[in-house]
């Protein structure tokens, strides 16, 4: 039977959380959130600069440590984990969170190099930094990992095609994931969030106009609305496991459907 990570009271150690995308949105928002509970923290992006910026913020209240990688790169990845110090080794929540859109192309004119990029961050990243984590997971019969998926990975829309299909394959990675740690009780967990406003809209558009107009009219999820869902899908009793969460502001009822003012 596997440990709890969780409750915090009366553990001699911390639970150690490691973040992909942790920079910006989601993932910067789940950073401060585990912060706050004592949660020691791996904070894994692609600009050293922000790292060292949340770094800063976030170590009067846990313990920190940054790692610069791209999840594109299987090498620097598994060499970037490899790297870890004792002390943030054992990592027990895994939050894969990395991830993008790029274009709104119907598929007969979808660019080539945006479709390499979805896939290759999306589902391939994902892939290359669990490969990294789940062995010490499986050694120790314990953790918990949790893959943020997207609406897209549910339902798809007009023009969403390869970005849905990278999202989809998350939700199917998701649940293969967990039927083979199941044996060695670790928790798999979905999240997935309609419209959140982040930087998301501003990678997709290539920072073009159209991104200006995507969060007008409604209030959409925000980062930190997300990183609650995440806390409190960790937080649960060792033998609770919220397997799969799909989240929407209230405005939206659809991938398509949402209430402008």
């Amino acid at each position: 039977m596997s440990n709890s990570v969780f409750p915090l009271k009366g553990k001699k150690k911390r639970p150690t959380a490691l973040i992909t995308g942790a920079t910006s949105g989601i993932g910067r928002a789940t950073a401060h959130e585990f912060a706050k509970h004592g949660i020691n923290i791996v904070l894994c992006g692609r600009r050293q600069e922000r790292l060292d910026s949340i770094k800063k913020a976030l170590s009067k209240q846990t313990d920190v440590y940054t790692l610069n990688f791209d999840v594109r790169d299987k090498e620097k990845t598994l060499e970037a984990i490899a790297s870890l110090p004792a002390k943030f080794q054992n990592i027990d929540i895994l939050i894969n969170n990395a991830g993008n859109a790029h274009g709104l192309d119907p598929i007969q004119d979808g660019n080539l190099d945006d479709w390499d990029a979805m896939m290759d961050i999306n589902v391939k990243g994902l892939l290359y930094v669990s490969k990294a984590i789940i062995p010490g997971m499986t050694e120790r019969q314990s953790g918990h990992i949790i893959n943020i998926g997207s609406s897209a990975g549910k339902e798809v829309y007009p023009k969403g095609n390869v970005y849905c299909g990278s999202k989809h394959a998350v939700l199917a990675i998701t649940e293969g994931m967990r039927i083979d740690l199941n044996p060695f009780g670790i928790k798999v967990s979905a999240v997935n969030p309609g419209l959140v406003e982040t930087e998301f809209s501003q990678v997709r558009f290539k920072g073009g106009s159209q991104a200006d107009n995507v969060y007008k009219g409604y209030k959409a999820l925000q980062p930190e609305d997300v990183a609650e869902v995440i806390y409190f899908a960790v937080s649960r009793p060792a033998h609770v496991n919220i397997a799969d969460i799909l989240m929407f502001c209230t405005a939206q009822a659809s991938s398509t459907i949402v209430k402008k003012d």
